[in-house]
């Protein structure tokens, strides 16, 4: 290893000794050790301190095809070490602020979704719906007076014509008569049958569910 790459190595592992405080500093700002469980905690420590470990050294294989010395791990420390006395709190300041500010950010275009988007279409299903419910109740009284009219105008021209078909009834053949007679047998007959196997049919639901 020659001179130069000697102090390229020095350098990248110093700065990776600062970027490992950073990431360091981030990863327990966003774990937050005290809410999680321990096997949680344990289990993403492990992944950090893995991941940390394959980035630096991708980092000492690009600088020196990966040859590790006794001054790679001195540089890691005094980097660290820079890290933690110079920049720790100008960088904790900062993040907690692009924290905020993503926070912040976040909030506002939630708010600003519900204000142009969800709030709206609510307004308007809950507009339709109303429009839908007033036009079926004004369908079903609508409905309701015709058929009362019906009923009254039926009623008010069945006394009258009652008297006229028994009138022509009488004047009717007998042989017509007959005919009239049977077909009105027949179908008293069948719906007479038809209610016996409706009835028959409830009443064995009935004991089955029983």
């Amino acid at each position: 290893m020659t001179l130069s790459t000697q102090f390229i190595t020095m350098l990248a592992m110093i700065g990776m000794g600062s970027f490992f405080g950073a990431a360091l500093d981030t990863y327990n700002r966003f774990l937050q050790r005290t809410r999680r469980k321990k096997w949680f905690v344990f289990i993403n420590d492990l992944l950090f301190w893995l991941l940390q470990a394959l980035i630096i050294f991708y980092v000492l294989f690009l600088v020196n095809k990966g040859e590790i010395r006794f001054f790679i791990f001195i540089a890691l420390l005094c980097g660290f070490a820079a890290y933690q006395s110079l920049v720790k709190q100008l960088y904790l300041r900062l993040l907690e602020l692009a924290v905020s500010m993503f926070v912040a950010t976040y909030k506002f275009t939630i708010k600003t979704i519900q204000m142009l988007i969800i709030k709206p279409l609510q307004s308007l299903f809950l507009l339709v719906i109303s429009i839908i419910v007033m036009i079926g109740r004004g369908l079903f009284s609508l409905v309701k007076y015709v058929f009362k009219a019906l009923t009254f105008i039926v009623k008010t021209l069945w006394w009258p014509s009652r008297g006229l078909l028994f009138f022509f009834w009488k004047l009717m053949p007998k042989n017509i008569k007959k005919i009239v007679e049977k077909l009105y047998n027949k179908m008293a007959g069948i719906i007479h049958r038809l209610k016996k196997i409706v009835i028959s049919i409830k009443n064995k639901w009935k004991n089955r569910k029983e």
